[in-house]
């Protein structure tokens, strides 16, 4: 068993020796490391090649651009490492060039579409050494054709800032292309700036140099691109331009004679924004023609930017669109969230005085971070609100549909003025506020106590209970001032004119006395006006008096005291109506306005309902004095009434009527004259016919009295000074409340007036705006709030999306301004715009996405061309530090910032020789193609050459 088992083991030893000898095999035709390099860059490339485009877009290939995408490969030789990228994409069809598209820079250089680019893994990222970078260009060429791959091959040159490249590539045949490309950074010849110098320069590459170019003919294919870019917008600004004329502002739509670009824009009394559109690039595209000669290219020099074939606009957008860095840009949103933090720190304190008072224990930590301006600034601000407050239009009609759903006041409101001016006071801080809130309350009752206007006020109409408990306190106080002025006068008018005015009251009693008229039922009477009597007054009484004398059984004759014949205050005939006891039409009297209440008054009349009971009685008992108003009201204007007229007028539906004419509140009308009519035939109902009814004892104490005799049923003192104590003791918190829903409101109103033309995504998203707004705040008016709630924190969020907006306006105003003309072009570049920006906005800068520029593009048609134009003002002396231009086809004065040009020879070639003069079967070949591109300071050249090996 030993011996058996030792020869198993000796046998194993022989297999993995053999084993061993057959993994350290020499392969003689890897033997040294340039041939395994070359063996490896070939494993990659035919890994490649196997894949295919689309299985690489599966695994890790990285997008470079549109539809180009790149995957690399890490290799080593002679104790380097190397990095082989292939860059593919996914369609293959279409020009090798096309201006329109973004292509990668070796695309555009030679023309190439897929390609590798082999590079060492450095610092510099390019072979600074020659004999290297040959070594590594052939080891690469042999790769590929061992594996029979047509991929061009590149390899980075010298410095990274000449952009140089050589390559090579095998063209199936005898034939191989040959790249060369660098860059001139300085001192650049004149004659290469110019298109004959650049033309025979590439002639040079193929005809004898002993030729005179200028005077042989060479057939060259020639594109060209120029590229033009508009002065930015702040060195454009010539207000006193001379040279700028009407025509030239109308077609372009440009601001350049203006001190600011948004001077016209509504947020401008507020702050200055920075014009999102720094200015335009314009490409100049000549497609593709055959030119002979250099003197050809010296008339293409002289050619205008017109008479090229397409032109094609982008905008040149500013950085902070993107940038969402706390302080980078100052507007509406930006305030708006200082104000929540104030808002935030209102619960610190009970008043207030509280935040400047010095006696407040945190009043030094809240000195040293919060600064309050001088007193100018805030006299300033006050002389504007209360002294300049005419200045403020009335843009009511500028308010979005959805605005009064967000509990706030108007933006021509006193108060919304105010919170606009607290975002700009200060920076917004909570001691600032404080103070120019106290100084606000007492420039209030200042115009309280000498009965001066409240500006942007209204002094008539009923409370809007849809805003804010402020702007309704506001509102009735500046209705109190206007009442209590007016009682003033009336007092001092009565003092005036007292011992004149009864004389002539008792002339016309007297006169009306002794000529009585008589008219029948159904005729009308003109009514007094609710106002102090005047000598109009007592002569429009005259003719309200009637005295009816009738012979129905049922009709009690009338032998009535001139005195108590006078009708007053009556408003006309109340219809068919007729009096019960007096053969006489019922006339509706003028009557008090009901006393007007804010959203806590009636909240307050609400609740003492409930804690006593829904009854009548009480019910009755808080509309006493208005009652009584009413009452003595229809007194006055039907003297020969009773409490079952009074009932049958106010309030119809405590009148059950026996007549089938008259159901209710609506009367049928009865035949004049007829006896059967009248009396009307009811009764009053339970309700009103109960013993002690308090209806019938007001009416029974009710004196005789117009409305304009009248004590007013509100006192505007009394309900005056309940306002300015609530404007003087408002907590801190419910304060900023309803300033931070105003503020949102009368920003977001103040951006609605924008013109923006037909953009209709830009209304769009103000829609959006102002729904979301009106979600985000509506807590603030249902639940009380408390300090870091999430309220705070959907408000927070709500300042982020209301700063989208903004921007997105500022990109509207200015794409209208400019293309006023030209609408089109302002709706494609917008549209383009939202796509591109809206997504980025207030997301970080990390990841490739947040890290493209703006680059969309848009076709400029033919009848848009001259406001596109117009966008190049020809630049003044102070702009043109240059003396001489050195490149032609110049725009309005402006010279291209690049151009590039391509130059091709074309040759055919038949099998794997050029072809003779009869054409058999062969195919068209760019034999030598040149691109430059350049400035008058720059030029860079890459040429590509088809050689026969």
């Amino acid at each position: 068993m030993a011996s058996s088992s030792r020869l198993e083991s000796d046998g194993d030893d022989e297999a993995e020796a053999e084993e061993e000898e057959v993994e350290h095999f020499d392969d003689f035709t890897l033997a040294s490391s340039w041939e395994r390099f070359i063996s490896d860059i070939e494993a990659v490339c035919r890994q490649w090649m196997a894949d295919g485009p689309k299985n690489l877009l599966k695994k890790d290939a990285r997008e470079v651009s549109e539809d180009l995408y790149k995957v690399k490969s890490e290799l080593k030789f002679s104790a380097k490492n190397y990095c082989m990228e292939y860059y593919f994409g996914n369609k293959n069809e279409g020009k090798v060039i096309d201006w329109n598209s973004t292509l990668h820079d070796l695309q555009l250089c030679f023309g190439v579409k897929e390609f590798l680019v082999i590079a060492p893994q450095s610092a510099s990222g390019v072979v600074l050494d020659a004999p290297e970078a040959s070594k590594l260009l052939s080891a690469v060429a042999i790769a590929l054709s061992n594996c029979s791959c047509l991929w061009p091959a590149f390899v980075p040159v010298h410095v990274p800032s000449r952009k140089a490249y050589i390559g090579i590539q095998n063209m199936g045949t005898v034939f191989t292309r040959r790249f060369e490309a660098d860059h001139i950074g300085s001192q650049v010849p004149v004659k290469l700036m110019h298109l004959e110098g650049l033309y025979e320069l590439f002639v040079s590459k193929f005809a004898y140099s002993t030729l005179d170019f200028s005077m042989h003919l060479f057939k060259v294919h020639f594109t060209m691109k120029l590229t033009y870019r508009s002065l930015p917008h702040d060195d454009d600004v010539q207000g006193d331009d001379p040279n700028v004329t009407e025509s030239e502002i109308d077609l372009g739509g440009d601001t350049h004679n203006r001190t600011q670009w948004d001077d016209d824009c509504p947020w401008s009394e507020w702050y200055s924004a920075e014009d999102p559109i720094k200015g335009f690039e314009l490409v100049a595209i000549w497609s593709e023609k055959v030119v002979e000669s250099s003197l050809e290219m010296a008339e293409l020099e002289n050619y205008s930017p017109d008479e090229a074939q397409n032109w094609i606009l982008s905008p040149d957008m500013s950085s902070s669109l993107t940038d969402s860095s706390k302080g980078n840009r100052i507007g509406f949103a930006s305030q708006l969230c200082l104000l929540l933090e104030a808002l935030n720190m209102s619960f610190e304190a009970q008043f207030m005085e509280d935040f400047v008072s010095v006696e407040n224990p945190g009043s030094d930590n809240l000195k040293s971070s919060m600064v309050i301006p001088p007193p100018t600034v805030i006299d300033r601000v006050l002389k504007e609100l209360f002294h300049d407050g005419a200045r403020f239009p009335d843009v009511a009609a500028a308010e979005h549909k959805t605005a009064r759903a967000i509990k706030g006041a108007p933006l021509e409101s006193l108060f919304a003025q105010f919170c606009l001016h607290s975002l700009w006071f200060g920076n917004c801080n909570i001691r600032a506020i404080a103070v120019i809130w106290i100084e606000f309350v007492r420039e209030v009752r200042w115009c309280w106590e000498e009965s001066q206007p409240l500006p942007l006020m209204p002094t008539t109409g009923p409370i809007d209970l849809s805003t804010c408990l402020i702007n309704q306190k506001l509102h009735m106080l500046a209705i109190c001032i206007e009442r209590k002025r007016q009682l003033n006068e009336d007092f001092q008018d009565c003092i005036g004119s007292q011992d004149h005015s009864s004389p002539q009251i008792e002339e016309d009693s007297l006169d009306e006395d002794s000529s009585s008229i008589m008219q029948t039922p159904g005729e009308n009477f003109d009514g007094k006006r609710d106002s102090p009597a005047t000598s109009d007054d007592s002569q429009h009484s005259e003719n309200s008096v009637t005295i009816v004398s009738t012979k129905s059984e049922n009709a009690e004759p009338t032998n009535l005291k001139p005195s108590d014949c006078i009708r007053r205050g009556s408003a006309g005939v109340a219809g068919p109506m007729m009096l019960l006891k007096s053969y006489q039409s019922m006339h509706a009297p003028f009557t008090q306005e009901a006393p007007l209440m804010t959203e806590d008054m009636h909240e307050e009349r609400l609740q003492a309902v409930e804690a006593f009971g829904d009854s009548c009685n009480f019910s009755a008992q808080l509309e006493k004095e208005i009652l009584a108003s009413d009452m003595s009201a229809f007194k006055a204007a039907n003297p020969d009434s009773v409490f079952e007229d009074f009932i049958r007028w106010h309030s119809p539906g405590d009148w059950e009527s026996d007549d089938t004419k008259e159901t209710g509140s609506s009367k049928s009308p009865a035949i004049e004259g007829s006896k059967a009519d009248w009396p009307p035939q009811g009764r009053l109902s339970k309700r009103m016919s109960e013993h002690g009814n308090l209806w019938r004892k007001i009416w029974n104490d009710a004196p005789a009295l117009p409305a304009s005799e009248q004590k007013p049923v509100m006192d505007p003192n009394r309900e005056g000074e309940k306002i300015l104590h609530y404007l003087e003791t408002v907590r801190p918190h419910q304060l900023l409340e309803q300033m931070v829903c105003t503020a949102f409101r009368a920003s977001a109103s103040t951006l609605n007036q924008t013109s923006y033309g037909g953009l209709k995504q830009m209304a769009t998203k103000m829609d959006q705006l102002y729904i979301t707004m009106t979600s985000a705040l509506r807590p603030l008016q249902a639940n009380p709030l408390s300090p870091g709630s999430e309220t705070i924190e959907d408000i927070r969020r709500l300042c982020g999306v209301f700063e989208h907006v903004e921007k997105l306006l500022a990109i509207a105003a200015s794409l209208h301004r400019k293309f006023l003309q030209a609408p089109r072009l302002s709706e494609a570049i917008f549209s383009d715009c939202c796509s591109f920006y809206f997504p980025r906005m207030g997301t970080s800068s990390s990841g490739d996405n947040a890290q493209k520029e703006f680059d969309k593009k848009q076709p400029v048609r033919a009848h848009e061309r001259p406001v596109v134009s117009n966008m190049f003002t020809p630049p003044t002396a102070n702009q043109s530090w240059r003396k001489v231009l050195s490149l032609g086809n110049l725009l309005n004065g402006h010279e291209p910032i690049l151009r590039e040009i391509i130059f091709s020879k074309r040759d055919k070639i038949s099998g794997n020789h050029y072809a003779a003069r009869t054409p058999t079967n062969y195919q068209e070949v760019e034999t030598y193609r040149m691109y430059t591109c350049g400035t008058s300071n720059d030029l860079r050249v890459a040429l590509s050459v088809v050689s026969c090996d």
